[in-house]
């Protein structure tokens, strides 16, 4: 029995229907090198065969009764590998566009707590589609992200992929015997414990209505921390609105050998300025031709995985931040690349003031709950300045290539949690000379995530165009980037905040619900 972090609890309190915290991805693979392409019936066989790999496959959740403490990992007793697996045959023309489709239709549905937090989609019938080999199959892998965080998907995709054709010898699962579930006295009784360990912990819990406490112990640590300015500079986008519960999801594929090229020819750059100066790119051009430009820059939080190796168990997240400006009021793709290293540089000093585990403190997890419901129900995505515009995920994988049971695995499109306030979020996976971003959005905030991928695309096009482009050092300078002092910045934003909740629960909280003028998104 192993109880959730406040970090990986803080995942299940920000759930909502409209935004099942779901991380994972769609991934094709090429059976060629097999005699046979590998059906159903094998693909079933070879995911029960490496279930004692990692327990997770087998754990679910128990709730603590009256939610008097975060939930506990435990053995499921009745664990059915068939209500964790699935398998569709898609029919038709343009099947590329049939698999993504399918693909954000999962990820829009949460997973049912009562079992294991992860679900497996084998999918068939695309075969001879644009791009794709005669023999393959594709799979969507959903996993909660409360188990597990996208950089350290490894925990459970190493269990199921090899590098070699040939798949490793795997120890033979011994019986498994599945602890028994605990009992309410027990739950009780570590509840009581760890509020004697942490005796403000049911002070808290007592006060999850008085929101204006909450936000007193908020604003009194953000007074004590030095964050970046960046974290209070963000401005208001169409991308950060309420969403919907529906979701859209498209990819595109660079190969990386071109990104490798344009850094090459930029001083004092890595590769991972470029690709941010790539989506930086698309960015301000899909704005600026929406005619939706915001006058400050947009704010991209970036996750980085800190997980220690150290660490007595692998499952959880231990994750860091960058809050990175990317100097979209630059208009020379070069100097705005390199704007973006500049502003990596400085904000990588902030680490550990922005880490998840730092925010956990920050915010008492016994009551994010209740601030997530806030935020929904009073619509605070539409009344307040986000504190970053876009997430950007950068995750480095293999150059070499992976296998599932001698299929080759030739494509991987990561996914991301999606919430009110943030309708687009980008992941960017690198694997064996590819480079691929996929965008999930909301289709209310982007309908059509398939034409940013062509605004990507002609990013990449552009910035080689630009590299022996001469500009101004002026251009290095953006225009929003005059200095302003942290307590300034900090006093200003703890303001707004008090102000926004002295109006919500006020007496005349009910009497509108249209967003100030000042801060209604551009058409």
């Amino acid at each position: 029995m192993q109880q959730l972090s406040d970090l990986d609890a803080s995942f299940l309190y920000l759930e909502t229907e409209n935004s099942p915290m779901l991380i994972g991805g769609l991934y094709v693979f090429d059976c060629s090198q097999r005699e046979t392409p590998m059906q159903f019936g094998e693909f079933y066989s070879f995911i029960e065969s490496r279930l004692h790999i990692a327990r997770f496959f087998r754990q679910r959740l128990v709730e603590v009764p009256l939610k008097l403490d975060h939930p506990y990992w435990v053995d499921d007793p009745e664990f059915d590998l068939s209500k964790h697996l699935s398998y569709i045959t898609l029919n038709g023309p343009d099947k590329n566009t049939q698999l993504t489709e399918l693909a954000a239709n999962l990820f829009s549905k949460p997973l049912d707590r009562d079992k294991p937090l992860w679900s497996i989609t084998y999918v068939d019938g695309i075969e001879n589609c644009s791009g794709l080999p005669g023999k393959c199959f594709a799979m969507v892998v959903k996993i909660h992200h409360a188990a597990i965080d996208a950089l350290s998907g490894d925990e459970v995709m190493s269990s199921l992929l090899d590098f070699s054709v040939k798949p490793k010898t795997v120890t033979r699962a011994r019986e498994w015997k599945p602890t028994p579930l605990p009992n309410t006295f027990r739950l009780l009784g570590s509840a009581y414990s760890n509020a004697l360990s942490t005796p403000l912990r049911l002070a808290n819990l007592a006060k999850e209505t008085a929101a204006s406490t909450f936000y007193s112990v908020l604003l009194q640590r953000l007074r004590k921390l030095n964050l970046p300015p960046a974290l209070f500079s963000a401005p208001r986008t169409a991308f950060n609105n309420p969403i919907s519960d529906k979701r859209a999801l498209h990819y595109v594929e660079i190969p990386l050998e071109r990104i490798k090229e344009i850094r090459k020819e930029i001083d004092d750059t890595t590769i991972n300025d470029i690709v941010m100066g790539v989506c930086a790119e698309a960015l301000h051009h899909y704005l600026k031709d929406h005619k939706a430009t915001p006058e400050a820059p947009l704010i991209a939080m970036t996750p980085i995985s800190v997980r220690s190796k150290s660490l007595q168990t692998k499952t959880g997240n231990q994750l860091s931040a960058i809050i990175l400006s990317l100097a979209t009021d630059i208009k020379h793709p070069i100097a705005r690349i390199k704007q973006i290293h500049e502003n990596a540089v400085i904000s990588k000093t902030y680490n550990q003031a922005i880490s998840a585990d730092r925010l956990t403190e920050l915010i008492p997890s016994s009551i994010a709950a209740l601030s997530a419901r806030i935020y929904t129900e009073f619509q605070l995505a539409q009344r307040h300045k986000p504190l970053f515009n876009i997430p950007i995920t950068n995750i480095p994988g293999p150059q070499m290539p992976l296998y599932m049971n001698g299929s080759k695995l030739i494509r991987q499109v990561g996914t991301a949690p999606l919430f009110d306030g943030i309708g687009v979020v980008l992941v960017v996976v690198s694997y064996d000379g590819k480079i691929t971003i996929s965008v999930t959005s909301c289709p209310t905030i982007m309908e059509n995530p398939g034409n940013f991928g062509e605004y990507l695309l002609k990013a990449v096009d552009d910035i080689e165009a630009a590299l022996h482009t001469p500009y101004s050092m002026e251009e290095l300078k953006s225009k929003n980037n005059e200095p302003a002092s942290l307590k300034s910045i900090g006093s200003g934003f703890i303001d707004d905040i008090i102000e926004l909740f002295s109006n919500l629960f006020s007496k005349n909280e009910t009497k509108s619900n249209t967003p100030p003028e000042d801060q209604t998104p551009k058409d």
